[in-house]
C-alpha cells in the first residue's frame, strides 16, 4: 500500500508539474506570437493573443494548434485613397488550424472567422460633409450617422434651399451592405428637401461607400450589418496569416 500511494504521489506530482510547465510554455508562446503581430502587422499596439486547447506543449510536437483567438482594439485600415485610413474598433478573430514553420518564425491559419465595428463617426469621414450642389440654388451635406434599428443607418443631412438653410436636418433610413472590399451605404428612399430635384443629384449625397483595402493576416469582408455603435464587420479567410 505505501508503495502504491508513493506511486499515485508521484503521478500527482509529475502531472501537476506539467501543467505548470504547459501553462508556461503557453503564456510565452502568446506573447512572441503577439509581439510578431504586432511587428508585422505594424500594429499601433500589442494585439491580444490566446492559444486555446490543452494540452499546449502535444500540440506544437504535432506541429498544429487547433484554435488561436486575436484580439486587435484598434486597427488603422488602408483605404487606397491617399494614404488615407479608416479606424476599425475591436477587431476579434477566430483562427483554426494554425501552422508554423520549423524555426517557429511565421504561422499560418487553414480558416479564420471575426467581426469588427467602425464607428459612425469614423464611417462619416467616406461621406460628403461639406455643402455641395445638387440642384439650382440647393446645397447639402451629411452632418452625422446613427442606428436607425432593424439593421439600417441613419443619415442626417442638412440642406440649404434657395438660400435658405433648412431648420433641422433631413433624415433617411439606409442600407447597408458589402461588395468585395467596399461597405456601401445606399438610402432607402429619398429625403424630402422641399423641391424636386434629380435623384441620381441627391443620391450623390445620400449614398456613399468606403473601401477598406487590407485587413490583418488577407481577411476579407464578408457581411456587414448597422448596431448601435457603428457598422459590424464580419470577416473571414482561409490561409491566414498569423505572424511572419
Amino acid at each position: 500500500m505505501r508503495a502504491l500511494r508513493i506511486l499515485l504521489i508521484t503521478v500527482i506530482v509529475l502531472g501537476v508539474l506539467f501543467v505548470i510547465v504547459d501553462r508556461v510554455a503557453v503564456h510565452f508562446a502568446e506573447g512572441e506570437a503577439a509581439d510578431r503581430l504586432k511587428s508585422s502587422e505594424n500594429l499601433a499596439t500589442t494585439p491580444d493573443v490566446s492559444i486555446d486547447g490543452f494540452p499546449f506543449l502535444t500540440q506544437v510536437a504535432g506541429g498544429e494548434l487547433d484554435q488561436v483567438e486575436v484580439g486587435i482594439k484598434d486597427y488603422e485600415a488602408p483605404t487606397g485613397t491617399g494614404g488615407r485610413t479608416i479606424r476599425i474598433d475591436d477587431m476579434k478573430a477566430d483562427m483554426k488550424g494554425v501552422t508554423f514553420s520549423g524555426d517557429y518564425s511565421s504561422a499560418t491559419a487553414a480558416s479564420a472567422t471575426g467581426t469588427a465595428t467602425i464607428a459612425y463617426d469614423e464611417l462619416l469621414k467616406a461621406a460628403k460633409s461639406e455643402p455641395t450642389r445638387v440642384g439650382p440654388a440647393v446645397s447639402a451635406r451629411v452632418v452625422g450617422l446613427s442606428d436607425g434599428g432593424n439593421g439600417k443607418i441613419k443619415v442626417q443631412i442638412d440642406a440649404t434651399v434657395l438660400g435658405v438653410k433648412l431648420p433641422k436636418p433631413v433624415s433617411v433610413l439606409s442600407s447597408v451592405t458589402v461588395q468585395g472590399d467596399t461597405v456601401r451605404v445606399r438610402a432607402d428612399s429619398l429625403p424630402d428637401l422641399g423641391i424636386d430635384l434629380a435623384e441620381t443629384a441627391i443620391r450623390s449625397i445620400t449614398d456613399f461607400q468606403q473601401t477598406i483595402e487590407q485587413l490583418p493576416g488577407g481577411i476579407r469582408l464578408d457581411k456587414v450589418q448597422a448596431v448601435q455603435d457603428g457598422v459590424e464587420i464580419t470577416v473571414k479567410g482561409s490561409n491566414v496569416r498569423l505572424a511572419g
